[in-house]
């Protein structure tokens, strides 16, 4: 290992975004790398290990990128780019983050990750997509906003939201109210998305003639779903025979998303996840992808994809224990 020092010249007209506002960046860059950052105007001085200097040098490269683009280098960014950044990444981390999706009232939704960006790719190249992942990866936020776009340029005629009625310790006869008072608070989700991405009062409307449907997937058997775009949430709690169920109303010109968290099922004890076997069964099968989403794309508060990371350590050791014990 070799120490060596390397001048990085910013462009003056973004050096004070990449810095961050009294070099709060900087001082990001300054605790998590194995390297010194001194900047002097716009000139960043990176002295440490070749292979951090080297890794600072994107890092900084990156940053620019995203401030070139018009996207704000909070404190936030600056540790998302890091952890994704290696020398020789497969992709840039500021290509990732370049397409909206959607867009409304000045907000702009779009790929935080490199790993969200090839999820987002994933979707506009195959018929189905699965996307698996954690909790704040974004798996279901992004699917419900291809979709909405999806229906905004007239790929499809109209979106369908679906996710099993299933929760850690409830079920629906032991809930009080009406059928759909019973139902919304497993949909709730789907609406909060939409929210997002479309004007609040025109989704009702949009609902009422059909073109948004939000329903349990038990509402999906016998059907098929022709000309839209369809979204299973929560798919880890769906058993084999409904996966099977649901992936046979694919009807011409849709698309299916299919999104979960295999660590996170809340089926009865003893029952099998479809989600957790459908991947040995279509693997081979053309034109259905599975998106692997990790620790790394949670854009939640930074402490989610640590608490992530520890969660699959535990569950691998203890898989590890139990194989030991057979």
């Amino acid at each position: 290992m070799s120490i060596i020092t390397k001048k990085c010249e910013l462009d003056s007209a973004y050096v004070s975004s990449v810095l961050g506002s009294a070099d709060d960046n900087l001082r990001v860059l300054n605790n998590r790398l194995d390297a010194d950052l001194f900047a002097r105007g716009n000139v960043v001085t990176v002295t440490g290990p070749d292979y951090e200097v080297a890794r600072a040098a994107k890092i900084l490269d990156e940053l620019e990128a995203i401030a070139r683009r018009g996207h704000a280098v909070s404190t936030d960014t600056v540790k998302h780019t890091m952890d994704m950044v290696a020398v020789e990444a497969p992709q840039s981390v500021s290509a990732a983050m370049a397409a909206d999706i959607v867009k409304r009232r000045g907000k702009a939704i779009r790929p935080k990750t490199v790993g969200q960006s090839e999820y987002v790719q994933a979707i506009d190249d195959n018929t189905v997509v699965f996307g698996i992942g954690p909790a704040g990866s974004g798996k279901t936020y992004l699917a419900v906003a291809k979709a909405v776009q999806a229906l905004q340029t007239k790929q499809v005629s109209r979106i369908i939201l679906t996710r099993p009625a299933v929760e850690a310790g409830e079920k629906l006869g032991f809930l009080p109210g009406t059928l759909n008072d019973k139902i919304d608070p497993y949909l709730r989700p789907l609406y909060d998305a939409l929210r997002d991405m479309l004007d609040p009062e025109m989704i009702p409307k949009l609902m009422e003639a059909g073109i948004i449907e939000v329903a349990p997937l038990a509402y999906m058997r016998g059907r098929t779903l022709n000309d839209a775009f369809v979204i299973l949430d929560e798919a880890q709690n769906t058993t084999p025979a409904q996966m099977k169920m649901f992936l046979t109303r694919l009807g011409f010109g849709s698309k299916i998303v299919v999104t979960g968290d295999v660590s996170q099922v809340d089926l009865p004890h003893g029952q099998v996840s479809g989600l957790r076997i459908v991947r040995r069964i279509l693997r081979n099968v053309e034109d259905i992808h599975f998106a692997d989403l990790g620790s790394k794309d949670v854009v939640r508060h930074q402490l989610v994809g640590r608490i992530v990371n520890a969660y699959e350590t535990f569950d691998n050791k203890k898989a590890a224990e139990y194989e030991g014990m057979e």
